[in-house]
């Protein structure tokens, strides 16, 4: 039977979820109000977090942060401070904290398929112990996140599996894009107007400078 209508906008929880079907069992209960020893061990393996906040007003941001294993502190079950490194200072999670404390977290740590999701109200803060006991190299961050946790889960693997993540057969020639710096000249410059090469090495310059300097 040919479907009369191919496209369709949802608007409507109930239409979505009727066309949808309903999560499995456990899907439905794994979300937990706290940190339990599972998720205090996969954040203490964890390198890199994804973090997700809003400014309240439909504009949305998702940044990376990555250090040691376990650079992310759970400072008890439903408590967890994010040290914010050196960076280009444009500070999109803090800024989004300070109008809206919802935040989103997704940990991954490398040779693992599963991730965890982490749910919260976020407050940026300047905390002279946190920031101590988060020194890497001898360089302390200036300030950080605090989360206070309200739902924390699991989520399978079926996404990093059927991306290949971690395949090292799936790992792409950085080669066959251009430069960081090149990209970002040649997106800011006008239309219609060819990019400076001398604009594009100084930018690249500063970005390997950045590296350098920044790191930790």
């Amino acid at each position: 039977m040919t479907d009369t209508n191919p496209t369709q906008t949802y608007s409507e929880l109930t239409a979505l979820r009727t066309f949808m079907g309903k999560p499995s069992e456990l899907a439905a209960k794994k979300s937990i109000p706290q940190l339990d020893k599972h998720c205090r061990e996969f954040i203490s393996r964890s390198p890199f977090v994804c973090i997700g906040t809003t400014d309240g007003n439909g504009k949305a941001d998702v940044s990376p942060k990555g250090d040691p294993p376990g650079f992310v502190q759970v400072l008890d079950d439903k408590t967890l401070f994010i040290p914010d490194r050196p960076g280009n200072n444009r500070i999109d999670s803090m800024s989004n904290l300070l109008k809206d404390p919802a935040i989103a977290l997704l940990f991954l740590i490398p040779g693992f398929d599963e991730t965890l999701r982490v749910n919260g109200k976020g407050t940026v803060i300047r905390d002279q112990t946190l920031n101590a006991t988060s020194t890497v190299k001898g360089r302390s961050p200036k300030i950080g996140i605090k989360v206070k946790v309200e739902t924390a889960f699991l989520h399978c693997a079926k996404a990093l599996k059927r991306s290949h993540l971690w395949d090292p057969e799936s790992v792409q020639n950085r080669q066959e894009m251009p430069s960081l710096g090149r990209m970002i000249i040649e997106q800011t410059t006008p239309a219609g107007t060819k990019a400076d090469p001398t604009d594009i090495s100084d930018a690249d310059d500063r970005v390997q400078e950045s590296i350098r300097s920044h790191l930790y």
